[in-house]
């Protein structure tokens, strides 16, 4: 049902001067560009004089991003005020801002805030409304994790876009600018203005657990390109984007969710790997970074996170690279960041390190109280607190906020999951999609030839649970093209029994197509494939995440990479599959020997394309 969302609240006040341009923008629904926004530089008086106003747990409030549960800011489901009242002692997002006077909310899926588009703006508004209802009224900043791919919290109907490995597959900064853009104008519309993306870390390690596919790719050059290009892409759209996770999370063998990863990298492969897409961002004028809990000691010696290092923070982001804009740690909830130190000091030591935004932590009375007892204290000084304030303000500024931070639903049923948008999120999928091996040149498959289509495979749970089980799309994407296509969800553990079945169904087929999902040595995945290229029924293998499948399988006539498993990628390597489009895809890591890791199967830019 398409009804326009009910007037926003009372208070429109008009803070800061605006330029023409946000006016404008504001008067017709469109999202300013940053670039064209409110002038927050040369307007740092009036920012001065609001900061002015500020009791001190008001400005400490400021500083803090953090989750809420539930759909609306004022009415949110029993369950969501019970987490609310367990985890923050409020009970929904407008008592979170009334207490705590938070300067940002992060939307997750988890936490029921993005269910559909019209109740994401309508959450957003209400949150809003709650920001200008306060003594000193200040907009928040909403933000979330959509970084495509398999980062996803908005989910359709949504624009779903290739995520950065795909992008780096595809090697096109328009397509990366593109998709940024298209990201970000949805995003706007919905009143999410700072995004955690692009992720600016350079995967050189095909272990690493929590980077990978996340990553554009494993040559630091061709990485900082595409960072550079969706920055601008984002924030054309009117969105602050975050390069992340500095200083460089691309080598860790260990997930900074769950334990404290070291990396190893001397000072001089750090500024020759990690730093160059960090300095493209840079110079490509990102509003935010994000640091990462991770361990540098060629950097910091001390065995401090990045995130609590102000040799890396400071030393190195704000005076070694010249950025001014605004840090936002990673989660403080996340394991990386509390090894070493209680959740009372996380935040006050982020703060000292040179950190601006403190992101979700797990106690919010806790480290927002921390903050506001070390200032009294003389841990920290207001001064020092007025610096990230006014970082924080400068782009709220710059993205008119304080002009208008509401949004409505003819706005959002004009951008978000607009028919163009869709159409070219399936154009820029297919230039990513890599064959990587194609024996005898068996693709592309002939309806004619190969007209009878088993899909089988690992059904990854969708990243914004929407789409999806890939199995699925990937037969009705066959069907459509005058294929006679059935799927069977054998799943990333293939039992004994689901392999029977699928050794089965595959009896009279003319192709099997089977998704693969991060295989491992002993994963019983590699047990599903034997089976069924000994049937003698030609096998085609789709790696569905990690591009590194391919050198754990043997006896496939043909290998795709698509990075995610999103139905816009799985229709693309259908109509790559058929010859509807052709391969163009290139590797963007190198896939090394399964048994013998110095020995490279198909090194950097490896691709096939047909005759």
């Amino acid at each position: 049902m398409h009804h326009r969302a009910p007037s926003p609240a009372p208070s429109r006040r008009t803070l800061l001067t605006v330029t023409a341009a946000a006016a404008a923008a504001a008067v017709t629904g469109a999202t300013a560009p940053l670039a064209h926004a409110a002038e927050g530089r040369h307007d740092d008086r009036g920012l001065q004089d609001l900061v002015s106003r500020m009791s001190l747990e008001e400005k400490v409030g400021q500083l803090f991003v953090m989750r809420v549960y539930g759909h609306s800011a004022t009415a949110p489901d029993q369950a969501d005020i019970d987490a609310n009242l367990k985890e923050i002692g409020v009970r929904t997002a407008a008592e979170l801002v009334e207490r705590y006077h938070v300067g940002g909310v992060i939307y997750f899926t988890w936490a029921h805030n993005t269910r559909d588009p019209h109740q994401i703006a309508d959450l957003s508004n209400g949150i809003q409304r709650a920001a200008l209802a306060q003594g000193t009224p200040v907009p928040l900043l909403i933000s979330t994790d959509q970084e495509h791919g398999v980062v996803a919290r908005v989910g359709r109907p949504a624009t779903l876009l290739p995520g950065a490995m795909a992008l780096g597959a595809g090697g096109s900064h328009a397509d990366a600018r593109k998709a940024g853009q298209i990201a970000g104008a949805e995003l706007a519309a919905l009143g999410i203005r700072q995004d955690y993306a692009p992720v600016a870390d350079v995967n050189v390690n095909p272990a690493n657990p929590v980077i990978g596919v996340r990553s554009f790719g494993a040559d630091s050059e061709a990485v900082a390109g595409l960072v550079a290009a969706q920055v601008k892409g984002y924030q054309r759209a009117g969105v602050a984007a975050t390069s992340k996770h500095f200083p460089g999370h691309g080598d860790t063998a260990v997930d900074s969710h769950n334990g404290l990863p070291v990396i190893t990298h001397t000072a001089e492969q750090w500024a020759a790997i990690d730093a160059p897409p960090f300095q493209a961002a840079i110079r490509a004028g990102i509003e935010s970074i994000m640091t990462a809990h991770i361990v540098v000691p060629a950097l910091d010696p001390s065995g401090d996170p990045a995130t609590l290092s102000r040799p890396i923070l400071t030393g190195i982001l704000r005076e070694r690279l010249g950025f001014d804009g605004v840090v936002v740690t990673d989660s403080l909830s996340m394991e990386g960041v509390r090894t070493k130190y209680g959740d009372d000091r996380v935040p006050v030591l982020a703060l000292k390190a040179g950190a601006d935004q403190l992101l979700n932590p797990p106690k919010l009375d806790v480290a927002w109280n921390a903050v506001v007892q070390a200032v009294k204290g003389g841990e920290l000084t207001e001064e020092r607190l007025d610096e990230s304030i006014l970082r924080i303000l400068r782009m709220k500024a710059k993205l008119g906020l304080f002009d208008d931070p509401y949004v409505t639903h003819a706005g959002v049923d004009r951008v978000v999951g607009a028919a163009g948008h869709l159409a070219q999120a399936d154009r820029i999928a297919e230039r990513t999609t890599t064959l990587v091996v194609n024996e005898d040149g068996f693709l592309p498959l002939s309806r004619r030839t190969h007209p009878k289509v088993l899909v089988v495979g690992a059904d990854p749970a969708s990243p914004s649970g929407t789409t999806g089980p890939p199995t699925g799309v990937l037969a009705a994407a066959f069907t459509e093209l005058g294929f006679t296509a059935k799927a069977l969800s054998t799943g990333s553990v293939p039992t004994a029994a689901l392999i029977e079945q699928a050794v089965a169904a595959a009896a009279g087929q003319d192709v099997v197509v089977v998704g693969t999902y991060n295989l491992t040595a002993t994963t019983s995945q590699l047990a599903l494939l034997a089976r069924l290229t000994a049937t003698g029924v030609p096998v085609v293998t789709i790696a569905l995440r990690n591009p590194y499948d391919v050198a754990r399988v043997t006896g496939q006539r043909a290998s795709l990479a698509t990075y995610s498993w999103t139905d816009v990628e799985m229709r693309a390597a259908v109509r790559v599959m058929t010859g509807h489009a052709r391969p163009r895809g290139r590797l963007p890591v190198a896939v090394q020997s399964a048994t013998d890791p110095t020995r490279v199967l198909y090194p950097v830019g490896h691709g096939l394309s047909y005759r």
